[in-house]
């Protein structure tokens, strides 16, 4: 016999159905899916239907309230005062923490006590089936309170002007009182006694705080903080590589905000807004510690004043994926050639890419592959952003540069050394010499792609011989973005032209299933993380011979044709290949590449 949840469900199905929201094939298919579930994880039905089935999520949950009789109210977040916006935050502020974080998750928030009963509170929600929510609620302290429903849209839309973003942010109202620069210019103990009485009554430290926690939570790998005025500053993070607005203050002066980023990090200097400076942050952020690189530029606003300074964090998160090789995206044939090319006893490996391509991924990939308690491993960093457990980590400092540390280790009987960036002459010929002397030579190099990585080194003034003879393999990557599993949608009529000139064939286009981005509420833009593109440069006899032949000048082409022969795969092919799956899009895989030369 059905349980009463299972009537429900099912009456509720039938109603969908019957209004012509969803087909009756939808209804069957999000019920089996259901059933599928443990109990533990086991979803509603207008959960499965919008995050499964994809089905609109506003036509759904309208029909949720007129079901089960919740209040509908109409929001225009841009219209809500001062004193509403006070009203939500100081409701907000009387919840314990665990009670913030669930309401958070399950987006509910306090908007206004019922004009006929000013004894009831208001509650609102996207979602008003979550039973959690009335445990919310019960947590505002008011002796009765109204479950209200609203569009999703709209309440992120509120979310976003009470100052909380993702996070619920402490109280930010502040009647500081505005003061004369001018004057303060003047006295300057007048101007930062004045400047620490503001952070103290504006909130901003816990508005700081929140915003590295949001940083972490939602995967960004850089934090930019850009003062846009006198009394604006605005959060960007960087997800998935690109730069999206997070938060907006514009209740305190930029000052104010740059002053308490700087007192988060270790090494800076707050009083100093002359000068650029570098400093660090730790964090226990979710019980995992997190660190966070901090640097800061003066610039100067359109008001011509100095005082304003750029921050820019970059959140050193160790990586939540696994880091074995086979599970970071090699294509075969780039997987084969570096495998065989990190297990030889001694060469060089050198990765290149643009910053933020994920070099050092890769580098501590293949450091974790072949590290066992019987090799001696060293690595040259500056800084050093990941700690690696059975690795001897140089730190670099003013009295310790990248040539004195690489001296230092070759007399510290290495097996393994793991180097960086490979920078200047002095940098590449340590390198190469550590090669060339029975090491396993790890590191990095700023190249467009894995060829012209050999003239470079060449440029740089190493001999042809050293560079045949030293390096193992090239390998250049790039990051690109990946479309969000949960909303790609197929594209029923693929641009051929397009296709063809980015190199695929007529045949490939026809077998091939091309996929666009949608949005969905777990993704932004229809995008959601990244993977990695490749292209292996192994060192052959013959690709060793062309390099030693060379003049004034290092034939690129004829290296880069000669790999193509042995199976390498470019970076726009290795793209392609995912296009081609669905993984990402043409726009993606042509921002990121050059077009293949014939």
């Amino acid at each position: 016999m059905a349980t009463q949840t299972q009537r429900t469900k099912r009456e509720f199905g039938d109603l969908l159905v019957e209004k012509e929201i969803i087909s009756a094939d939808q209804l069957l298919s999000a019920l089996e899916i259901i059933s599928r579930e443990t109990h533990e994880k086991r979803r509603k039905l207008p959960q499965v239907l919008v995050d499964d089935l994809h089905i609109n999520r506003d036509l759904i949950y309208d029909e949720i309230a007129d079901y089960y009789a919740f209040k509908r109210l109409q929001i225009d977040p841009e219209h809500v005062d001062d004193e509403g916006l006070a009203f939500i935050r100081k409701g907000l502020n009387t919840l314990q923490p665990a009670m913030r974080t669930m309401a958070l998750e399950f987006r509910v928030l306090p908007y206004a006590t019922d004009p006929d009963r000013p004894e009831r509170l208001q509650v609102i929600t996207p979602d008003p089936t979550r039973r959690e929510v009335y445990s919310i609620a019960r947590s505002f302290g008011f002796p009765k309170f109204e479950i209200c429903y609203v569009k999703l849209k709209q309440w992120e839309d509120l979310w976003q002007r009470v100052n909380i973003g993702r996070s619920t942010y402490a109280s930010l109202e502040s009647d500081a009182r505005e003061i004369s620069l001018a004057e303060a210019e003047e006295d300057a103990e007048l101007y930062e006694q004045d400047l620490e009485e503001e952070i103290n009554r504006s909130g901003l430290v816990d508005l700081v705080e929140n915003i590295f926690i949001d940083a972490v939570r939602v995967g960004a790998s850089d934090i930019h903080v850009m003062p846009r005025g006198e009394k604006r500053t605005e959060f960007y993070f960087r997800i998935d590589g690109k730069l999206n607005l997070w938060y907006a203050n514009m209740e305190t002066r930029a000052e104010a905000v740059s002053a308490v980023v700087k007192d988060r990090a270790m090494n800076l200097d707050r009083f100093e807004r002359n000068t650029a400076q570098d400093g660090f942050a730790q964090f226990v952020i979710d019980k995992k510690t997190v660190r966070f690189r901090v640097s800061v530029i003066p610039t100067i606003g359109k008001e011509l004043r100095s005082k304003y300074e750029s921050i820019v964090i970059r959140v050193l998160q160790e990586p939540t994926f696994s880091t074995r090789l086979e599970d970071i995206g090699f294509d075969t044939y780039s997987e084969k050639a570096f495998r065989k090319a990190i297990t030889m006893p001694y060469g060089m490996i050198i990765v290149t890419g643009p910053t933020g391509s994920g070099k050092s991924t890769t580098l501590f990939s293949a450091l974790r592959t072949v590290m066992d308690p019987s090799l001696n491993v060293i690595t040259v960093e500056d800084p050093v952003e990941y700690f690696i457990d059975g690795a001897r980590q140089v730190k670099l400092n003013p009295k310790l540069d990248f040539d004195g540390a690489l001296r230092a280790i070759l007399r510290h009987d290495p097996d393994i050394v793991m180097v960086g960036e490979i920078r200047d002459k002095k940098t590449a010929d340590i390198a190469v010499k550590l090669a060339n002397t029975g090491h396993l030579t790890l590191s990095t190099l700023h190249t467009n792609d894995a060829a012209s990585a050999v003239s470079r080194m060449y440029k740089m003034g190493i001999e042809p011989f050293l560079i045949a003879y030293s390096i193992n393999i090239i390998l250049a990557q790039r990051l690109v973005r990946k479309l969000c599993e949960r909303c790609k949608a197929p594209v029923k009529e693929p641009d051929v032209t397009a296709l063809m000139k980015l190199g695929l064939t007529s045949e490939e286009i026809e077998q091939s299933t091309f996929c666009r981005p949608v949005g969905c509420i777990s993704c932004i833009k229809g995008y959601k993380g990244r993977t990695a593109i490749y292209e292996a440069l192994p060192f052959t006899k013959t690709i060793r011979q062309t390099i030693l032949q060379a003049g004034d000048v290092v034939d690129d082409d004829a290296i880069r044709r000669e790999a193509l022969k042995r199976g390498m795969q470019t970076l726009r092919m290795s793209g392609l290949n995912l296009v081609k799956k669905g993984v990402t899009t043409l726009e993606e895989i042509a921002s990121v590449t050059m077009e293949d030369e014939e």
